[in-house]
């Protein structure tokens, strides 16, 4: 039973950071279009492209695995939100096993064979990351290593990570229109959102609505510009099916395993719940609700249910996205049935092609400017966490050196990565695992002021 205090902080709670706390309840049409916008935010789509590009897929077989990809991050949304972790979070592919993917695909002899061997050791992780969470292993290793400065840093660096791709990938380096025209539409997008934001904050209760749908707004401005300017292309939405069966495990694809592939995919999973935890911090301090033990376990049950998942449905692995802490904290709606909604979304998307399309036709230079946003958010959020830490000169390097290692391999050349070992190249790859690390160890060499 809760006392008249506990209510009171609650609502100051909810006031102050959030207009809809994790457990209050949506009605249905809310929950969809509030689900909606996140699902437009986030780049789902782009990882299974980059595979089915670098690894040559045809065009029937990279629509198929966009179309796994989306079915799978909707069911790993479903089950970290409503089963596992219980904490308002996306679940979506993950650019870390990128390298491991290709490697695994080729050593194998590529083709059927190689998917196969992808899978099965995709499988194995799965069920040794789940093992992990069950027998509470790595939360031990989070309370051991990661305390409030590193957790903060971990988050800081997130959103820096993060920023340079909304920067320079999704604005400067969209193809979809010239530079002019991309920085454009992104200041475009970026000023709506932020105008909404704005526009929620002064009018009180009668402004929620701007502040919650405040990104999909700047979205739907952008895609309006983006069609006068005469770059917005809808092509693919004409030619894309309404519906698509899903490809079926053992009819479709197939599992093999090889030892080799299994081992360096059981350490990008190592890697994969090192950056996630980053993720974990990062909603656990937007939504101010601290990350219990059974959390962090269930959380790591559910990374490797949704990773078997993924797997099973012949798509890579999954990870909490970090995007969506940002459009949480600036929308201030945290329900979880806003996340079950995204995870039906997905599904939908999933066994849609045109739906599917329509997403992916939103001009990237669109979605730059609204990431680019978040992304800043998502840092301060990291500031927020360390801003009742004492600042010494050890505190100082935690935070320095990451903040340097993350830049540092953002902009590495990747001619130059790919001449070092397969091992530094998966650790080099993923600019937030580096600087984690650092920031762990950093914590633990470093000599205490006395």
């Amino acid at each position: 039973m809760k006392t008249q205090a506990d209510k009171q902080e609650n609502t100051q709670m909810k006031s102050q950071h959030l207009t809809v706390l994790p457990d209050d309840k949506l009605s249905f049409g809310k929950s969809a279009i509030l689900g909606l916008q996140h699902v437009l935010a986030m780049d789902v789509y782009v990882v299974p492209f980059l595979i089915a590009m670098l690894i040559g897929l045809q065009p029937n077989q990279s629509s198929a695995l966009i179309q796994s990809t989306f079915i799978a991050a909707g069911l790993a949304t479903i089950v970290q939100t409503y089963f596992c972790m219980k904490l308002p979070m996306a679940q979506g592919p993950s650019y870390v096993p990128l390298g491991a993917i290709i490697s695994i695909y080729a050593t194998s002899g590529g083709g059927e064979l190689g998917w196969s061997s992808v899978l099965g050791a995709s499988l194995i992780g799965a069920i040794l990351v789940i093992i992990l969470g069950y027998t509470g292993i790595f939360n031990k290793i989070v309370k051991s290593f990661i305390p409030p400065i590193v957790g903060g840093t971990i988050i800081f660096i997130v959103g820096l990570s993060l920023l340079p791709v909304a920067i320079r990938d999704n604005i400067y380096g969209a193809t979809d229109a010239t530079i002019n025209q991309n920085v454009l539409l992104a200041l475009i997008s970026g000023a709506v959102l932020i105008l909404f934001v704005i526009l929620g904050s002064l009018l009180g209760n009668k402004g929620s609505l701007f502040r919650t749908t405040s990104v999909m707004i700047a979205l739907i401005v952008g895609c309006i510009t983006a069609n006068f300017m005469g770059v917005l292309d809808f092509s693919a939405i004409g030619n894309a099916k309404w519906f698509s069966m899903p490809r079926v495990p053992f009819k479709d694809f197939g599992f093999s395993f090889d030892f080799s592939a299994i081992i360096t995919m059981v350490i990008i999973y190592l890697v994969l719940l090192a950056e996630t935890t980053g993720t974990w911090f990062a909603i656990s301090n937007v939504i101010d609700k601290p990350l219990t033990d059974k959390n962090i376990n269930r959380g790591v049950i559910g990374e490797g249910i949704s990773c078997l998942i993924a797997s099973l449905l012949g798509s890579t692995p999954v990870t909490g996205y970090s995007t969506n802490a940002g459009i949480i904290s600036i929308t201030g709606v945290a329900s979880r049935r806003v996340f079950l909604a995204v995870g039906g979304w997905f599904v939908i998307f999933g066994c849609s092609s045109k739906l599917a399309a329509l997403i992916s036709s939103i001009p990237t230079a669109v979605i730059g400017g609204v990431f680019a946003i978040v992304c800043g958010i998502i840092s301060i959020n990291g500031i927020q966490v360390m801003k009742n830490e004492t600042i010494g000169e050890k505190q100082m390097y935690i935070i320095a050196i990451p903040m340097i290692i993350t830049l540092a391999l953002v902009l590495i050349p990747k001619d130059f990565l790919y001449t070092l070992p397969t091992f530094a190249q998966y650790l080099l790859g993923s600019p937030l695992l580096a600087a984690s690390m650092a920031a762990i160890v950093l914590n633990k060499i470093l000599p205490s002021a006395k």
